[in-house]
């Protein structure tokens, strides 16, 4: 086989099995992602990039793209494949006075939320700051801001692609729009964005965190209140519900550990005066057990979620879109996956459920303007749980499958982002029908042998 450092224009690293750093460069973020690339191409630009397409398609080499590493099937890794690493591809530079930021494809969210802070600017940017840039936007891009400027793929100007014939393209509004139409949602099938132009918006970097906590016996009927909330509020504040097992947090009654409490609340980004005066509205829907409002600056606010997101760990989700939230809804949500009338379980490990909501400038695009759908989504749902012994993965996987099988009845569709191994399936219900006819065209234009293909994919139409 060639040798990648042969290759005219390349002058990144390239890593193989044997070499020191091989092990930590092919684990990503899910612990049960154990596969073995051939080839690790870490690149340091665009010319990179294209000289390991090139590369990679003449060796005939499966060819997987890495950014932050998040999908949780591992997406990023090829078993005996080409990795293409783009994670020293992580350069932001923010211009304040067009408010515009170029983030190269590898970047994490922190990069970009670090450099846009200084200028008292930002733009949406997910929920969890070790999570790439790419892989997030290219999905759609869901994050605390979503709700006052719409998702991530909303605020990118224009695009730089590789492109499976490993040429450079640009994307934007006026420069190849079907491919640009196709990148704000359509995941990673139709190139690899090595950089992305943003959109920044003013803002109060400052951020505060409500939760009311609820004994389960008194949850459903304060999400019910919740419920009638979610309508009419602020575009400055984002919606949360959660379901978890009880731990040792100070502000939880110790009689509680181990079982299962709701907590019902609000993430507010901006003016926190403004923030403040929401609080009388979340707490008239019922009397909590405790309560947690934390005053955070925005920068704070995307790494509070690290921690309980830390790499490492044996993963395991499901997600659904709902557009409304019926009395069935809510009580299979705090039921956790646990049928009527069963065994009592241990609810140290049962999965976590989380609501958030969607809404305000999500909902004003135009569903047929990008790839991304399902912009009339009420509340995504997420179930997800995480442990540490591989013995465990059959019964924690049905525990997550289970829970989500109970909240699909109510369902409406799915964020590709959160697609584990769903496979042609999962791709159906993340896309309507004739969105999908136009994103197999699209792919057939510009992919047509399939090369992305590790990934939520969409296959090239026929002729």
């Amino acid at each position: 086989m060639t040798d990648l450092l042969t290759i005219p224009g390349f002058a990144g690293e390239v890593v193989l099995p044997g070499d020191p750093d091989y092990e930590g460069h092919r684990e990503v973020w899910n612990a049960m992602v154990d596969r073995r690339p051939a080839i690790i191409a870490r690149c340091t630009s665009t010319a990179d990039v294209v000289a390991a397409v090139r590369f990679g398609r003449a060796a005939g080499l499966e060819i997987a793209v890495r950014c932050g590493g998040h999908s949780m099937v591992g997406l990023a890794v090829p078993d005996g494949g080409l990795m293409i690493d783009l994670g020293p591809m992580d350069d932001v530079r923010v211009d304040p006075e067009r408010r515009r930021a170029a983030v190269q494809g590898g970047s994490l969210l922190r990069n970009l939320d670090r450099a846009s802070e200084p200028h008292g600017l930002a733009t949406t940017a997910g929920n969890v700051s070790h999570t790439g840039v790419g892989g997030l936007t290219l999905g759609g891009g869901m994050g605390w801001l979503a709700r006052q400027f719409g998702l991530a793929c909303d605020n990118v100007e224009a695009y730089t692609v590789v492109t499976a014939d490993g040429e450079v393209a640009r994307a934007s509004a006026t420069e190849n729009p079907d491919l640009f139409w196709g990148l704000r949602g359509g995941g990673g099938n139709f190139g690899i964005v090595t950089e992305f132009e943003f959109r920044l918006h003013p803002l109060h970097a400052q951020a505060l965190v409500v939760e009311l906590f609820f004994e389960l016996a008194d949850a459903a009927a304060a999400m019910r209140a919740w419920r009638e909330l979610l309508a009419d509020a602020p575009r400055a504040a984002t919606l949360t519900a959660n379901v978890i097992t009880a731990g040792d947090a100070p502000y939880l009654p110790d009689r509680l550990r181990g079982l299962s409490v709701a907590s019902i609340g609000y993430v507010w980004v901006g003016d926190l005066d403004r923030a403040r005066t929401y609080l009388p509205t979340i707490r008239q829907i019922g009397q909590p057990i405790a309560e947690r409002v934390e005053e955070l600056t925005y920068v704070q606010l995307q790494s509070l979620h690290d921690e309980t997101n830390q790499h490492g760990m044996r993963r395991y989700m499901k997600g659904h879109y709902l557009t409304e939230l019926a009395d069935e809804t809510i009580a299979a949500f705090l039921a956790r996956g646990v049928p009527d009338g069963g065994p009592e379980p241990d609810r140290t490990r049962l999965p976590n459920g989380g609501l958030q909501a969607y809404g305000g400038a999500i909902s004003e695009v135009d569903d047929e303007a990008s790839a991304f759908s399902h912009r009339r989504t009420l509340l995504e749902f997420g179930g997800g749980i995480s442990w540490v012994d591989p013995a465990e993965d059959p019964e924690r996987m049905t525990a997550a499958r289970d829970y989500a099988a109970a909240i699909e009845p109510f369902a409406s569709g799915v964020y590709v982002n959160v697609l584990a191994d769903e496979g042609d399936a999962g791709v159906r219900r993340a896309y309507p029908a004739a969105k999908l006819v136009r994103l197999a065209a699209l792919k057939r234009q510009w992919d047509p042998d399939n090369v992305f293909h590790v990934n939520n994919n969409i296959r090239p139409a026929r002729n």
